[in-house]
């Protein structure tokens, strides 16, 4: 006997707001125990859009930073003040500086007993107080971002200049840094808790289930690639590569080889927001500068020089946060790291064209990827088109030779090329042996 009607939409009204109960809070725990920098801030926007996208109904961060790079910690707290779910950090030890600025933008703030948050005054890579612009473009965020969280932005403000004094709070001189009594106490804390789960119960969630956000296979690797240690790596194959191919034209891997480097080099970096634009304009400027060079123009000069340090000029800025050409806010440890690590990938290409090249050649797999057979004299090949034998004669370096070039001989252009000699143009030459249509020469010794 089927229910009528009205009875089975009784049933549903008193149903369905048990059903909508039953289902958990759902959380998304994020962490923040590093340095602010693009990694972090890539991190959080990832996060942020798992949480949106995955009908999350709150985002948890717990953090213990000392801090990190301001325009970066700005990004972060943009994402945070535009995220349409509740955002709740619990600072399991420290919140300083970026750190301190990050939390004021969260919707409430639970500290573990012992904890700390403030002292944002912006340093500069050697760690002394940063020019004024710099302070005062940190205390407009902080007031800005409490007076957006309903906290006391003059409060706020005092995290970053010490001149501020404020009754009851800090004398002038100070720079405030509360612990988590003295946060609670002027309204940046909401409790004292020892572990997320008891934060989460003290804003009157119980019923939830917590998942903790991972960063993907592909960001893995993109951070996987950001280890300065490959980047060196990575930097010996683009030159090498770069260097092969120009010495062996029409071979193809090793240029291959160097723009799978390059992809891999650049990629990450523009991803996590360091390389620029224009700072990849740069490098590409710098490759096309010394391919000038080494192909059109003989000799090596302006534009040789000039293309090598545009192009480790790139690689170096690629790898730090700074903003153009002011390093004000970078850490003098970045610069060295990267200065170091685009030298130290200079220094092992250099070696590996010196004592590699040669063995590389007579592997099989260069035999595979490059033409070796040799048509020897001796088994009667022969491409001759002179009527006469130019061996013994001297003539001109036409254009440089290195090792292959051009030479003049009686007012006549020839292919030829050294045993490795390098031969400056208006040098004057012996021919010692012909192959083919290339006449192989030496610098000459002795006064015609």
């Amino acid at each position: 006997m089927k229910l009528p009607y009205a009875i089975i939409m009784l049933l549903l009204s008193w149903l369905m707001p048990l059903a909508l109960q039953a289902q958990p809070t759902r959380v998304l725990q994020l962490s923040i125990k590093d340095d602010i920098d693009p990694r972090m801030n890539r991190y959080i926007e990832l996060g942020l859009e798992t949480a949106d996208n995955g009908n999350y109904d709150l985002v948890v961060i717990e953090m213990d930073t000392y801090g990190g790079l301001v325009t970066d910690a700005k990004d972060i707290v943009e994402k945070l003040l535009n995220f349409d779910k509740p955002v709740y950090v619990f600072i399991n030890k420290d919140a300083a500086s970026a750190g301190a600025l990050i939390s004021i933008a969260c919707d409430s703030i639970y500290m573990a007993p012992g904890a700390s948050i403030g002292a944002a005054t912006v340093v500069t890579a050697e760690g002394e107080a940063a020019p004024d612009k710099y302070q005062s473009y940190m205390r407009s965020t902080m007031r800005s971002t409490a007076e957006e969280t309903g906290r006391d932005p003059r409060i706020a403000e005092a995290m970053v200049d010490e001149r501020i004094e404020i009754e009851g709070v800090t004398k002038a001189g100070e720079v405030i840094t509360f612990t988590t009594s003295e946060a609670i106490k002027h309204g940046f804390c909401e409790a004292e808790v020892k572990s997320l789960a008891e934060a989460l119960a003290r804003a009157g969630i119980t019923d939830y289930q917590l998942d903790e956000f991972s960063l993907t296979t592909v960001d893995k690797i993109i951070a996987f690639f950001l280890n300065p240690f490959l980047s060196g790596i990575l930097i010996m194959i683009i030159i090498g590569g770069v260097w092969f191919e120009l010495q062996s034209p029409g071979v193809g891997f090793p240029i291959l080889a160097a723009i799978t480097a390059a992809i891999l080099y650049f990629i990450p970096y523009y991803l996590n927001g360091l390389a620029a634009n224009w700072e990849l304009v740069l490098f590409v400027v710098g490759i096309i500068l010394i391919g000038i060079e080494l192909v059109a123009i003989p000799g090596f000069g302006f534009f040789g020089i000039s293309g090598i340090m545009i192009t480790l000029a790139s690689l170096i800025l690629v790898m730090l946060g700074n903003d153009v050409f002011d390093f004000t806010l970078v850490p003098i440890r970045e610069i060295f790291v990267a200065t170091t690590t685009i030298f130290a990938g200079l220094t092992g290409s250099i070696l590996l064209l010196f004592l590699a090249g040669v063995q590389l050649t007579h592997t099989q797999f260069f035999n595979r990827v490059a033409l070796s057979a040799v048509q020897d004299r001796a088994e009667g090949y022969t491409a001759k088109f002179r009527k006469e034998s130019l061996l013994g004669q001297q003539g001109v370096a036409y254009t440089v030779l290195r090792p292959s070039g051009k030479v003049m001989i009686n007012d006549d252009v020839y292919d030829a090329y050294t045993r490795g000699e390098y031969i400056s143009k208006g040098e004057t030459i012996d021919v010692i042996s012909e192959e083919g249509t290339t006449l192989l020469v030496k610098k000459t010794t002795h006064t015609p």
